[in-house]
């Protein structure tokens, strides 16, 4: 429930900051006298904006059953099942989670990934990769990192950034297409809005888009490096962790389907550029954990 309060006082304020900014630099005036109603604009921004993340995020934990095929343990059919649980269980409790997560094994290469709409009703699912490749200490790590995502809520706080970010490129893009479009039919008799200003909102949100992407790909870098420190805190140390990543570094994780990407333990093989990677590179991650902490 908090986190709903969260995001609809996030998606109220994202409204108001916009509002005051656009009056106080008088693009309130400008785009009134010019046909377009700013209040309306902020409204829709902000439907489109979050509308889109947070349906997404309502519907992660179907999705990311569907895109992988991701079987939920019900019952556990072998000593491994029972133990993957029970780490699962065990660590989550110990983050101070009430609703047990849902646990998952799918076919595949190293890797494991956590989502969810609510921090008590999560799914944490595991690749059979990742449960072959390594040895019990540092499978329980990697849970420890997915646990520590759902305890900090990284699904929700990065949806909210995906919404205020979307709401931005949707309420500046029509700004610049208004203005653009004004520029190039000054001297026209027609008082609606032309191809420029289709044309340049097609292009604004291709660019605008781009920088919306690097802000998101950064705090994705960011909340790895604090469910890393997560996991060491639930283990009691980073040593299984550290150990982990190093088996992770010489692996070649799969790549999950985009829309699970920025929850994953690793990314896969073909990396985009670094601004734009979800992950950061796994010997930051060891810096970071090795570095003495005050």
């Amino acid at each position: 429930m908090k986190r709903i309060f969260l995001f609809l006082l996030t998606n109220i304020a994202v409204m108001v900051v916009l509002s005051i900014t656009t009056s106080i630099l008088g693009v309130n005036r400008w785009l009134t006298a010019n046909g377009l109603n700013p209040g309306s604009l902020l409204v829709f921004s902000g439907i489109i904006g979050f509308g889109g993340a947070f349906i997404s995020l309502l519907m992660s934990k179907w999705m990311a059953k569907m895109s992988v095929g991701a079987q939920v343990i019900e019952q556990p059919r072998s000593a491994d099942e029972q133990w993957l649980v029970g780490t699962v269980h065990k660590l989550a409790a110990a983050a101070g989670i009430k609703g047990m997560p849902e646990v998952a094994i799918y076919e595949g290469a190293p890797n494991a990934f956590a989502t969810g709409a609510f921090r008590d009703s999560a799914l944490v699912a595991v690749s059979t990769g990742l449960l072959q490749s390594m040895s019990r200490e540092e499978v329980e790590a990697v849970l420890g990192h997915e646990i520590a995502h759902v305890a900090n809520g990284d699904m929700v706080t990065l949806t909210l950034i995906q919404g205020v970010v979307n709401t931005f490129v949707v309420f500046l893009s029509r700004i610049v297409g208004y203005f653009v479009d004004g520029m190039l039919s000054r001297n026209s008799e027609n008082r609606g809005v032309g191809i420029g200003y289709y044309m340049t909102v097609m292009v604004c949100e291709i660019l605008f888009g781009v920088l919306a992407s690097i802000i998101v790909a950064w705090f994705s870098r960011y909340r790895e490096f604090r469910a890393d420190a997560g996991s060491a805190q639930l283990l009691r140390s980073p040593r299984p962790m550290i150990a982990a990543l190093r088996r992770l570094g010489g692996l070649q994780s799969d790549d999950l389907p985009k829309s699970m990407q920025a929850f994953g333990i690793a990314e896969g093989g073909n990396k985009l550029m670094s601004l734009f990677a979800s992950h950061p590179p796994i010997e930051q991650r060891i810096a970071a954990l090795e570095a003495p902490r005050g």
